[in-house]
């Protein structure tokens, strides 16, 4: 057996250049209603999955619950300003996405919740915490006519402060929603 050899820099480059590519080329999509008026779209609350020890022996911290609430208002904000995008109140459907618990798990019930208060598009969000310096920024777009080919992009961010994770949601808005 041949024992593997690191990656030099140039392909570790060239390999991060192919990812983000492709998460472009997943985004890089606008339902044929943007071109004459504003997709609606149910944006709901970002979920924290904590799969770091420090989660799993402290629990959930009060600073990303409250950074998970800055986020989703900072997406809310920037799709509200676009010209792309119409907010729809998820607020009328609270009782059923509580009833669905983590809807990052629900199997695509974020669609039909979607699609119940008059939205065209559902996106969802996660941020995944594996340790205090290693997180992601997830998220899922999916057309609520078509359920079962949502769209993804994530970044990954370093260090679980608000400007960072703030740094990160700037980055997913700028370069990987639809416009």
């Amino acid at each position: 057996m041949t024992p593997r050899v690191p990656a030099s820099a140039a392909e570790s480059r060239a390999r991060g250049a192919a990812r983000v590519a492709g998460l472009a080329l997943l985004l890089a999509w606008a339902p044929p209603a943007l071109a004459d008026e504003p997709a609606t779209v149910a944006v709901f609350d970002f979920e924290l999955i904590d799969t770091s020890l420090e989660g799993e022996t402290y629990g959930v911290r009060e600073g990303e619950i409250a950074r998970l609430a800055m986020i989703t208002a900072q997406l809310r904000r920037a799709l509200a300003e676009s010209e792309s995008f119409a907010l729809v109140d998820t607020t009328p459907a609270a009782a059923t996405i509580a009833a669905a618990g983590k809807l990052h798990r629900c199997n695509g019930c974020a669609a039909a919740i979607a699609e119940s208060l008059g939205a065209t598009l559902a996106l969802t969000g996660t941020v995944q915490k594996v340790s205090n310096l290693i997180l992601n920024i997830n998220i899922m777009l999916t057309e609520v006519a078509d359920p079962l080919s949502p769209r993804g992009a994530s970044v990954d961010i370093r260090g679980n402060t608000d400007e960072s994770w703030s740094r990160g949601m700037s980055y997913l808005i700028r370069n990987r929603l639809p416009r």
